[in-house]
């Protein structure tokens, strides 16, 4: 458990000097003889959980202290002590403040060593409360543009397949032609609902860990792509350069889906004017992570667009019609397997993707 961070201001320097003495080696105490030293204490230390103030102080109140940091600094715990009896303070300090509770002075070690231990739960809890609301907001918003994307990626196909058979009934001379088009809206279906399975999957399916072979999987996405995007890779150099040196361990569904999606992005968005279309895949394995690079020399991502490339149904070109849902799933499929991810790009130059993903291999051998 993480040591709790405490700042303790009094503008008696007996009493900071005795709350050190007490608790520094309990906690990481850090003693403020006034206002202005508090401000600098704070300024420096982000990681400071609970607040420990005097009410009486020459230059402010506690009361005052803590109201003048509430929106600045929100989170760290307060404590206010007073020397007197005074409810009227109190209430002060409870709607002004904010504070967590009271101690009077001079206080007692064991009391004053449960009011912070109560304070940092209570700051846990509500640290844990904001992350999870903090989710529940960002899976929401995603479900509202989830919702709105992906009925209209549905219609489309099915309306135009819709079209092309009314089309065939009244012109049948013309349903070699039809068909081919048919062929096209069935396989668009088909790849969107493939996207929502992934997304589904990643979400809610446990990690299996297996040993990864690469070279499967590379050559897996790219029939895959081919066959689903209806278009040929025979005029693209893939250069792949994988230098495994240990057994790489990992969920190999997701390892899957992350190859094959930035693959698939790498061949939709080549120039089309480009003679010479290259694809570069550098993978090398250690004990600890797998290091993995694929770099294109297509039409790049305009700099306004690249810190959106990760969100959901974001779409930086009209090149591709694709669903936009790609490099989102890709993202969160790396947090999903503790990885991370980095990306370059130069427009009309190309784009290059980083991924570091830990080696399970030591965890899979605990689980044997």
């Amino acid at each position: 458990m993480e040591k709790i961070h405490i700042l303790y201001i009094d503008d008696e320097l007996n009493n900071l000097n005795s709350f050190k003495a007490k608790f520094r080696n309990t906690y990481t105490v850090n003693i403020a003889n006034n206002v202005n030293e508090a401000y600098e204490i704070l300024e420096k230390n982000p990681t400071i959980h609970i607040i420990i103030s005097d009410q009486r102080m020459p230059d402010m109140t506690g009361v005052d202290f803590f109201e003048s940091i509430l929106y600045k600094y929100p989170e760290p715990i307060r404590i206010l002590l007073t020397g007197y009896s005074d409810i009227a303070s109190i209430i002060q300090a409870i709607n002004k403040g904010q504070i967590f509770r009271y101690l009077e002075k001079p206080w007692n070690d064991y009391e004053m060593e449960m009011a912070i231990d109560n304070a940092f739960r209570f700051h846990f809890i509500n640290k844990q409360l904001k992350n999870t609301n903090a989710e529940l907001q960002k899976r929401n918003e995603e479900l509202n543009r989830f919702a709105y994307s992906a009925s209209h990626d549905l219609k489309a196909p099915v309306k135009s397949m819709l079209g092309i058979l009314k089309l065939a009934k009244t012109e049948p001379q013309t349903v070699d032609s039809l068909l081919n088009f048919l062929g096209d809206s069935v396989k668009k279906l088909d790849y969107f609902i493939n996207n929502i399975i992934d997304y589904y999957k990643n979400t809610r399916q446990e990690k299996t860990l297996v040993e990864i072979d690469f070279n499967k999987i590379i050559q897996e996405s790219i029939d895959s792509i081919e066959h689903a995007q209806n278009t040929s890779v025979k005029d693209i150099d893939f250069k792949i350069d994988i230098a495994q040196n240990t057994p790489f361990i990992n969920d190999e569904f997701r390892i899957y889906v992350i190859i094959s999606y930035l693959l698939s992005n790498a061949i939709k968005y080549q120039k089309t004017t480009e003679e010479n279309k290259k694809i570069q895949i550098n993978i090398e394995t250690s004990e600890r992570y797998l290091k993995m690079k694929i770099t294109d020399n297509g039409i790049g991502i305009p700099l306004k667009y690249r810190e959106h490339v990760f969100k959901m149904f974001f779409r930086a070109t009209t090149q591709s019609t694709g669903s936009g849902i790609g490099l989102y799933i890709v993202n969160e499929t790396i947090e999903k397997i503790n990885g991370t991810i980095r990306m370059n790009s130069t427009e009309d130059e190309g784009t290059s993707f980083e991924i570091d993903i830990p080696n399970e291999i030591k965890r899979e051998v605990m689980l044997k």
